[in-house]
């Protein structure tokens, strides 16, 4: 199936290092509908910063959204994420027509569900 707008949903990644600072975002993202839905896990993450190894726990937030969210997402991030540096990385998924739909509507204001 080619690829259309109607489809298309925004996949964003970032990680944070607390529990709270994850559920803190994630409403945020939702309470702004930025968001149609934020997964939120634990993990560790290796890394080098400042010339020392780091291995550290962290909370990963995927953000489910609509694409022509990205820039408003990326401006919110600029100033609510907790770190100096943060990890947000994005791509733009493939999805069914109805999810895509469900997305678009909860982040346009119009879900009715």
């Amino acid at each position: 199936m080619p690829s259309t707008a109607a489809t298309q949903v925004l996949s964003l990644v970032t990680t944070v290092g607390g529990e709270d600072d994850a559920r803190r975002l994630a409403s945020a993202l939702l309470d702004q509908r930025l968001a149609a839905c934020v997964q939120v896990d634990r993990l560790e993450s290796h890394y080098r910063w400042e010339g020392a190894l780091c291995a550290e726990a962290e909370w990963r937030l995927t953000v489910k959204s609509a694409p022509d969210k990205l820039a408003a997402l990326q401006a919110f991030l600029a100033t609510q994420h907790p770190y100096e540096l943060p990890q947000v990385v994005w791509q733009l998924l493939e999805a069914t027509p109805a999810y895509a739909a469900w997305v678009r509507g909860e982040v346009d204001g119009l879900s009715a569900r």
